[in-house]
């Protein structure tokens, strides 16, 4: 999904303003977009206030507490043992507040989606802009690079190297510089496509015939038109990498134990379905729901800064 780029230049602040404004009215229509808006905001500020949530119900994501299982293993009680002190209920093996972890692994699934997303939009962006306006041997070597990255198993190589690198190396950043350097190739060929369209333009032309140097026409007249797909994309990319991120966990290749994580919680609750499916409920409704709200609100976004392509 794409937003098809605005067919005019840049105007004046006061107009950017005006357009801001008119999609932000767009999106507030949407009563699910707001919805969506709305959950977002509440995951990340669970994100960002973890340790405070977790405080309130007085249990924190390392503490193991032994006497909430039983001889199996289990979490004694029903529903996983839910309880006034264990909100989500426990872990099953080491007593670990759910609820805690939950909390804080939305600080890790979306730490590193939001980081991955971040490098992959910098490379794919400066990438795809320059190929597209450049063009020539540099756009045919660069697009050659991009079949062959789109050709690789990203997946085997994900899982192979984030198994041999040293565990000293901290797992997080391995995680978000191994998921961000697979997620630019997409973001590279959009952007490339949008540029290759833009560089025809009037106003491209005209700046290009008037002297203004190639770094001046692509910081002033390039970037500021591809800003709505840069946003779409974005938007629409890290539901992708907070799933990457949630695999490599699953896989156990991911963020290491014992720090908290929807994906590497999943992957765990996998073998106590049979006994205690709440282990797979709080983690993968967390999971389900961020993924869901930042596709929705993509799609709201894409809707609101091309109106040209109708209402939903």
């Amino acid at each position: 999904m794409t937003a098809n780029v605005v067919d005019r230049p840049v105007a004046a602040s006061g107009a950017r303003s005006t357009g801001f404004r008119a999609v932000v009215r767009r999106v507030r229509r949407d009563r699910w977009a707001v919805a969506s808006a709305i959950v977002i905001v509440v995951f990340l500020l669970v994100a960002v206030f973890a340790p405070v949530i977790a405080a309130i119900s007085g249990q924190d994501p390392y503490s193991y507490d032994i006497n909430t299982l039983n001889s199996f293993g289990a979490p004694r009680g029903a529903l996983g043992g839910v309880s006034g002190t264990h909100w989500f209920g426990v872990e099953p093996l080491t007593g670990r507040d759910l609820f805690a972890i939950v909390t804080y692994g939305a600080r890790t699934s979306l730490g590193i989606g939001l980081a991955a997303t971040a490098m992959s939009l910098v490379i794919g962006v400066l990438v795809g802009v320059t190929t597209g306006f450049f063009g020539g041997w540099y756009d045919r070597v660069l697009s050659r690079v991009v079949d062959v990255m789109f050709g690789f198993p990203s997946l085997v190589f994900m899982i192979a190297l984030t198994a041999i690198v040293p565990t000293s190396f901290p797992k997080p950043v391995l995680v978000v510089l191994v998921i961000g350097f697979f997620g630019w190739p997409s973001v590279a060929r959009v952007i490339r496509g949008q540029t290759m369209s833009l560089r025809t333009r009037n106003y491209v032309v005209a700046s290009t015939a008037l002297g203004a140097g190639r770094w001046h026409v692509i910081r002033t007249q390039l970037l500021p038109n591809l800003a709505a797909t840069i946003t779409v994309y974005a938007t629409i990319s890290i539901p992708s990498m907070i799933g990457a991120e949630a695999a490599l966990s699953f896989l156990a290749v991911g963020v290491t134990p014992p720090t908290p994580s929807w994906g590497r919680s999943i992957g765990d609750a996998i073998g106590w379905v049979q006994t205690d499916p709440m282990y797979l409920v709080f983690p993968g409704a967390a999971l389900f729901l961020i993924t869901l709200a930042f596709n929705v609100l993509g799609d709201a976004l894409r809707d609101a800064l091309d109106p040209r392509g109708g209402t939903r």
